[in-house]
């Protein structure tokens, strides 16, 4: 990873079903390539000396410009008028590839490149760096949506799948939901099917599929994990030491390498038996759950080293630093303190302008904030623009190294705040003048 100087629920997922955005994230030998020069960063590491702007581009949102080379080119001059540096452009969701790969199902990248028809994301990359446009491969790290036939989950069995605290596992909630009775006071923050970043193998899995990824597309300016995490319940539990809600990590692989890494009996009182109030050694089981999602990220960081030395790492992160730390087994602050990501995106998506100052402003005024973008929902303002603008003001004025918006999808579908974003803009660069 190339430390940077300047340059948050995940971003929307989409149902495969769907085009709509639902609100709430061993390496081949590379294959020729488009020759194309690549945006320079010259800033020093962890010094605010520019602003950056992101766009996330949704694999299967209204656009779908990884399916029709015909689209990138719109899509690259919208970026341009909005101001961005850098795109987030989603080639991995649900264990589906809109890349070449082998390790994933990559039917979608079949579908729209067989015969002599260009590579769609090879093409993007070429015209991105064009108009010096930075593009980052955006992957759904641990969540696999509703995709019961992923080849992750065919090669490493249903172990793979995260188990509740009840001893369920998410393929056992067949609607998405929580089954009954919990369904009656629970609910999924974004209903699907999630890998146990502990469970044998899921690690080393990832790590193969995104090495693959960047050796193939040696061009790529970066990758932007998103759902490194657990799945978000409401309401949120603080953790399993209160006994109270409903976490996950459960499996019994999971549970037996607890016991055998730490020497700790637990999670479970009674090995054998999930009785939820019967949990011991909470704190450290909560800890080293904590422990294995970031090893995820590690692991990620050294397989794409390896394969691409200098590549950025970054990831999409809850804004709620202590509740995603909690209650989510996502520690994105030490991801940053240990520098195993160049940066992170918080995805401050909310409608209420106090809250969003309240965070940026904490972000902007910690230790990381040269390593920070604020995520914005824009698309919350699609009948509002000029809240949509107020909240690139507020984010601005934090401090932080930049900001991303979702998404573009959203934007073509909203004509007037497009307009109004790109508007801004160019008030911004006559006033710098």
């Amino acid at each position: 990873m190339l430390l940077l100087g300047c340059i948050a629920c995940g971003p929307q997922e989409t149902d495969s079903t769907s085009a709509t955005p639902v609100p709430l994230e061993v390496a081949s030998e590379p294959t020729e390539i488009v020759s194309s020069t690549p945006p320079v960063v010259e800033d020093t590491p962890d010094s605010p000396a520019r602003s950056f702007r992101g766009l996330w581009v949704l694999c299967e949102g209204s656009e779908r410009v990884l399916e029709e080379t015909a689209r990138v080119d719109a899509l690259v001059d919208r970026a341009v008028a909005l101001g961005a540096t850098d795109l987030f452009v989603q080639v991995y969701r649900g264990g589906r590839a809109w890349y070449d790969s082998s390790h994933a199902d990559a039917s979608p990248f079949e579908a729209v490149s067989a015969g002599d028809r260009p590579d769609p994301l090879r093409d993007l990359i070429a015209k991105a760096h064009a108009r010096q446009l930075r593009v980052h491969a955006w992957v759904n790290v641990l969540s696999l949506a509703r995709n019961r036939n992923a080849w992750i989950l065919r090669d490493l069995g249903p172990d793979a799948i995260l188990v509740d605290r009840r001893g369920r596992s998410l393929l056992d909630y067949r609607s998405g939901e929580l089954p009954a009775p919990d369904a009656a006071w629970y609910r999924m923050g974004t209903p699907g099917i999630y890998l146990d970043p502990a469970a044998p193998g899921v690690r080393e899995r990832l790590a193969a599929t995104f090495s693959e990824l960047v050796s193939r597309y040696p061009e790529l300016d970066g990758v932007h994990l998103d759902y490194i995490r657990h799945p978000l319940v409401l309401p949120v539990a603080p953790g399993s030491r209160f006994e109270v809600g409903l976490d996950f990590g459960y499996g019994k692989p999971t549970r037996a390498r607890f016991r055998a890494e730490t020497g700790l009996q637990g999670p479970y009182r009674e090995p054998d038996k999930p009785e939820t109030s019967k949990l011991i050694n909470s704190p450290r089981w909560d800890a080293w759950r904590r422990e294995k999602v970031t090893e995820v990220v590690a692991e990620i960081g050294r397989a794409l080293d390896e394969a691409r030395p200098g590549l950025l790492l970054s990831a999409a992160v809850i804004p709620f630093a202590d509740r995603a730390y909690l209650s989510l087994a996502q520690d994105w602050r030490f991801w940053l303190e240990d520098r195993l990501v160049d940066f992170v995106v918080p995805m401050i998506y909310t409608r209420d302008d106090r809250l969003l100052r309240y965070q940026a402003d904490s972000f902007g005024s910690g230790p990381f904030a040269a390593r920070i973008w604020a995520g914005l929902g824009v698309w919350l303002f699609s009948k509002e623009p000029a809240r949509a603008v107020g909240q690139l003001e507020i984010a601005r004025a934090s401090g932080l190294a930049g900001d991303a918006l979702f998404s573009y999808d959203a934007l073509a579908a909203a004509p007037s705040l497009y307009d109004a974003l790109v508007a801004s803009v160019k008030q911004e660069q006559a006033g710098a003048r």
